[in-house]
């Protein structure tokens, strides 16, 4: 910060650092804002000894690496935009940076004092978690149409409950809906799972369903378990999971909505596999102790019930059983290849089916006697 505040130039911390700090909330990141054009916040930077990557240059965008990565932006403005990128000059004046933000809590700047400069009157909606657009919100959103999921996101993050969402955004979210449709997967991607990650995203949830947005990123969603299911989380002292919630909203297919990896996309078809209806030892058994640990939590969610006694001694039971037969046993009569496979996977169905009761000689008496 001293480094670029040399030379009669300006700089300031800027953005969710801002925010977060105020919030009491932890800073993941530091962005940096400064009057001086990339070119030179290089030259001011490597004059005190710091190292400088052009990751934006042209969008004005520097990489000052002190003490962890600096991201530094010269002020802007935008020149035009189509609802997915924009066309920016650069500018001197801090109002003309704050004003192409998205909602006014992240339109809060700092000094190297940590002086808080608030040009467009932010920093009372950040102390009363209020997420409201800057200017006129509809304007916002036509700018880039992730604002609608952003809008919801910080709700969850960042909002009041009590106050609930602000009216005029929500109803600029509503109109803007077929906007949605212009974005990249991986950026509606990238906001549902920070989302869906918060740590109660029902009511954001909620009104992003009223508004239409939810059908038009993830169609077919039900979201009437989500607010049992968080309930359930908070209660037994399980860790949120994105992935569990998404489970929760229903069964669309959602690999490329959402751009799932393959990773995802396997441990959300186990979850639904594993809630047809085995016994939570089974599951756990088959899929794991996080997958059946996720049926639990959904399956009561989905009866708004409490979860039942003793869930986590059968999770743990099933996931701590071990199958008593190896091909070793069953190699001399089989030899390898698909047939010792089918052999194994016949004597494990039946272990499972005894409910683990079935030791080594008796599968293998069974495996006989066929």
């Amino acid at each position: 910060m001293q480094a670029l505040s040399r030379e009669g130039h300006c700089a300031y911390f800027v953005g969710g650092c801002v925010r977060n700090t105020i919030l009491g909330q932890p800073v993941s990141d530091i962005g940096n804002a400064a009057d001086a054009p990339p070119e030179v916040a290089t030259t001011l930077a490597e004059a005190a000894g710091l190292r400088v990557v052009p990751t934006g240059f042209d969008h004005g965008t520097i990489t000052v690496l002190s003490d962890g990565p600096h991201e530094v932006t010269t002020f802007r403005r935008d020149v035009s935009t189509d609802g997915r990128r924009a066309v920016v000059a650069f500018s001197t004046a801090i109002e003309e940076d704050a004003a192409r933000r998205d909602f006014t809590m992240n339109a809060l700047y700092a000094d190297r004092q940590g002086e808080v400069i608030d040009p467009l009157g932010g920093l009372p909606d950040a102390l009363a978690r209020r997420v409201r657009f800057i200017g006129t919100p509809a304007e916002r959103i036509a700018e880039d149409a992730l604002r609608i999921l952003r809008f919801f996101r910080f709700m969850a993050i960042y909002g009041d409950p009590q106050l609930g969402p602000d009216p005029e955004g929500m109803a600029a979210c509503a109109a803007s809906v077929e906007m949605l449709h212009v974005l990249s997967r991986e950026r509606v991607g990238s906001e549902l799972r920070k989302l869906l990650g918060a740590p109660d995203p029902a009511p954001a949830v909620a009104a992003m369903a009223s508004t239409g947005a939810l059908a038009a990123v993830l169609p077919g969603t039900d979201i009437q378990a989500l607010a049992p299911l968080v309930h359930l989380e908070g209660t037994s002292g399980i860790a949120p999971s994105w992935l569990r919630r998404l489970a929760v909203l229903g069964g669309g297919d959602w690999r490329e909505p959402m751009r799932l990896s393959r990773a995802e996309m396997r441990v959300l078809q186990d979850i639904r596999e594993g809630l047809s209806g085995e016994g939570l030892a089974v599951i756990a058994q088959s899929f794991g102790e996080g997958v059946a640990t996720d049926v639990a939590l959904i399956r009561a969610a989905a009866m708004a019930q409490p979860l039942p006694e003793r869930w986590r001694a059968e999770v743990s039971r099933g996931a701590e059983a071990q199958f008593p037969v190896s091909a070793q046993d069953l190699i001399a009569r089989y030899g390898e290849g698909p047939k010792l496979g089918a052999a194994l996977e016949r004597l494990r169905t039946l272990w499972i089916e005894s409910d683990f009761k079935l030791d080594h000689e008796g599968l293998l008496k069974i495996d006989s006697d066929s």
